[in-house]
């Protein structure tokens, strides 16, 4: 179910496949360029529905017996859109939100996490800002303070048999951790702007951000839940930071298996690429091996009535206690 959205998509949240709900290698109708499919074959066998909301087949009154030619829709790291994200950073102030945040949120984050669990949302917070970031990162990662990732309840001789991350956490003002601040900040304009409409949650608080390095060589995460007994995580958010990263080569992909549906959503750790899906049972995943050192930031946020039920119990996945965020003010700037 990967999706290949930015934030200056025109509708993106009708990328994905009519018949299947397939969100990756998406092929647009050439017809009313608005509905996509992941191949001819569904396209065909979605026709008969497809064809009475059809737009050219609208204007002209009349129904065509056979679909038209898909065509691949536009590329969102084209470098149009990306010359006008950097445009928009540019203009509103790299401290400052962009000003497509709550139309992002609202149209688009909202109705994708609502009907499918999974929303991905490329292209950010932009090239400079994100390379900005991952300098912050390579330089805690080179400082020797990422340990081993623990698991939730450790039921295993070897942790390092389930999970081969490294991973440090970060509250963001830590000295040389700005820009992971300003990438907090971000995430949280976005779920305020979220808030009351995702789910029936309200979400109150986050935890800190857990700066995650797989070092290569194979190293991955097993199929887990992150939040399988109820401790309060509802919201999981992801940001990846890996330059010209090639699957086919590199793995490490997010593989998330929705409940329910039969078929799983492979998201590529791609650069400047966030991922939001929710944290229960509904959404079981691992990480693939991963062959070249791949860079994550995950912050999970807070259901302010699970978390009260939850608080005097448990601890969030590496035994980080919860930071609470004011997510009905915007955030500090960095």
């Amino acid at each position: 179910m990967e999706r290949c959205a930015s934030v200056l998509d025109p509708d993106p949240d009708k990328q994905y496949c009519e018949l299947c709900g397939k969100m990756e290698n998406l092929l647009k109708c050439g017809r009313c360029r608005i509905s996509f499919y992941c191949s001819k074959e569904h396209q065909k066998q979605h026709w008969k529905k497809h064809k009475l909301t059809c737009r050219e087949a609208d204007k002209t009154k009349t129904v065509a017996q056979t679909p038209h030619q898909l065509e691949k829709p536009p590329d969102p790291d084209r470098k149009d859109l990306n010359n006008r994200t950097e445009s928009s950073e540019t203009d509103s102030g790299a401290t400052k939100p962009k000003p497509q945040s709550h139309k992002l949120a609202t149209e688009y984050i909202v109705p994708c996490m609502n009907k499918h669990g999974i929303c991905v949302v490329d292209n950010f917070l932009g090239e400079d800002i994100g390379v900005s970031i991952l300098e912050n990162v390579k330089a805690l990662h080179q400082t020797g303070k990422f340990t081993d990732g623990q698991l939730v309840s450790q039921k295993s001789d070897s942790t390092k048999d389930i999970r081969g991350d490294k991973i440090t956490w970060i509250e963001g003002k830590e000295p040389g951790c700005e820009k992971i601040r300003f990438l907090m900040s971000r995430m949280d304009d976005l779920v305020r702007n979220c808030n009351g409409k995702m789910g029936n949650y309200s979400i109150n608080g986050r935890t800190k951000a857990m700066v995650a390095c797989y070092p290569g060589k194979g190293t991955g995460y097993v199929r887990h839940v992150d939040n399988p007994n109820g401790d309060g995580r509802c919201v999981t958010c992801i940001y990846y930071l890996n330059k010209n990263w090639d699957a086919k080569e590199n793995g490490g992909v997010l593989r998330i298996f929705p409940e329910g549906k039969a078929q799983f959503a492979d998201i590529e750790p791609k650069f400047d690429r966030l991922v939001l899906f929710w944290s229960d049972r509904r959404n079981p995943h691992e990480v693939q091996p991963a062959y070249s050192t791949r860079y994550a930031i995950t912050v999970w946020y807070f259901d302010a009535d699970e978390r009260a039920r939850a608080k005097e119990k448990y601890l969030t996945g590496a035994g980080e206690k919860g930071v609470k965020v004011e997510l009905n003010k915007p955030s500090e700037p960095s």
